[in-house]
């Protein structure tokens, strides 16, 4: 009988080609967090799109309010997918181990400011409280994209049309408050 050292290894934690969680949990840490916050931004916009949201003055570069909508779901779509992929991370190195907790927290972070701009902007009516979150939600995205990019490229670079459309958003929550 071989030595113990050299039987095959068995031990079925994370390593290097090996996903942290499970698929199924994995999927459910993806896509959960985000779905709720799609809901929560449906539910505070909905309501103010035609009465609220319709009586505001908007500079020239403000698209059609269907746009909302359909940006949205793509962009809800590759945040999930990269948080699933980096979710499957599995560094071997304590560097990257460290790295790979502070992208997620940073992940999870700008989520939960996405979560937050809507009922901000929409329901509480509060166009400069709206244009500090989304300031900050894309300073987190930017964080997260460069954090991704040290443990998965392809999650970082799905990640970089939800920073270029909350940029445009910036700009324009910031014309809205403006103009109003």
């Amino acid at each position: 009988m071989p030595p113990a050292a050299t039987l095959p290894h068995t031990d079925p934690a994370p390593g290097p080609g090996r996903p942290v969680l499970p698929p199924v949990p994995r999927l459910l840490a993806a896509v959960l967090p985000v779905a709720a916050v799609a809901v929560l931004g449906s539910l505070s916009t909905t309501p103010n799109i035609p009465t609220w949201y319709a009586g505001l003055a908007k500079p020239g570069f403000t698209p059609p309010n269907w746009v909302f909508p359909v940006a949205w779901t793509i962009l809800y779509a590759l945040i999930a997918f990269a948080g699933w992929r980096v979710l499957g991370t599995a560094p071997a190195t304590g560097s990257l181990r460290r790295t790979r907790t502070l992208a997620l927290s940073a992940f999870f972070v700008q989520l939960a400011l996405n979560g937050a701009w809507t009922p901000v902007f929409f329901a509480a009516h509060d166009l400069a409280g709206g244009l500090v979150v989304v300031v900050a939600l894309l300073v987190m995205i930017l964080w997260t994209i460069r954090l991704f990019a040290s443990l998965d490229r392809v999650a970082a670079l799905v990640l970089v049309p939800y920073a270029a459309w909350v940029a445009y958003a910036t700009a324009l929550n910031a014309a809205i408050w403006w103009m109003n």
